[in-house]
């Protein structure tokens, strides 16, 4: 592994999918750590320390679900699900607990490999990149996000833990204030893809979002569900 290679993490137990995914991801120029359970994961990821893990729901002893909530504890390294196509409640209750995105299988590795590149890309912007971004800061009713270094502070003074996809949400819906903006839209700003018909992994991220920056969730003064349309940040924002 040289110094300038992200690192994949791949959890299943199914040889022949790590096996095929370790290779793939090496030839396109990553390097890769394989396990095969949550306690091979574990050990693997503190030595390591990962810049994307790549989880199936399906494990022997604790399951993705599981270690994806026990990854969240210690880490905001992005997750990708990797579930059956028959797990929507799986799938949805992996979001819910903090990963980026699934992908169901089976899958064409080549799309995996785009939704990898596109969360990486959010995830880890080179020096360069961040001093483009001018080091700005947005500030709404009495919050500030340092997007810079990518830090949420309440009116409190309180820092709040964001997961990469709740991150790139609020950034999306801060750069565009009072503006209507679809799921589609949404999915396309931050996950570089666009909605399948049952796709609920905004209105999760949403959810997710509204639990950590609304006083009362359920009637939601910033994040405004836009019936038909989508959401709105329903706010002043100001930058700096």
């Amino acid at each position: 592994m040289t110094e300038d290679q992200q690192l994949i993490m791949i959890v299943d137990d199914d040889l022949g999918i790590r096996d095929l995914l370790g290779r793939f991801f090496r030839e396109h120029g990553y390097a890769t750590v394989l396990a095969k359970s949550g306690e091979e994961m574990m050990l693997a990821f503190d030595k390591k320390k990962p810049d994307l893990v790549i989880l199936d729901i399906m494990l022997p002893g604790d399951d993705g679900l599981s270690l994806c909530r026990k990854l969240r504890v210690k880490s905001q390294v992005p997750i990708i699900m990797l579930t059956a196509i028959s797990e929507e409640i799986e799938r949805i209750l992996g979001l819910e607990m903090g990963a980026d995105d699934y992908i169901s299988k089976p899958f064409n590795p080549r799309e995996l490999l785009a939704r990898v590149k596109a969360i990486l890309r959010r995830s880890s912007k080179s020096s360069d990149e961040a001093f483009d971004e001018e080091h700005t800061c947005f500030r709404f009713a009495g919050w500030e996000l340092n997007k810079t270094a990518r830090r949420l502070t309440s009116p409190e003074a309180i820092e709040i833990t964001l997961s990469s996809g709740e991150y790139t949400l609020l950034l999306a819906l801060l750069e565009r204030p009072q503006q209507v903006l679809s799921r589609d839209r949404l999915l396309d700003l931050t996950k570089n893809r666009s909605a399948g018909p049952f796709d609920r992994s905004i209105d999760i991220q949403v959810s997710r979002l509204r639990s950590k920056i609304e006083s009362d969730p359920k009637q939601p003064q910033f994040i405004k569900t836009v019936r038909g349309g989508g959401y709105v940040l329903a706010t002043t924002v100001e930058r700096s």
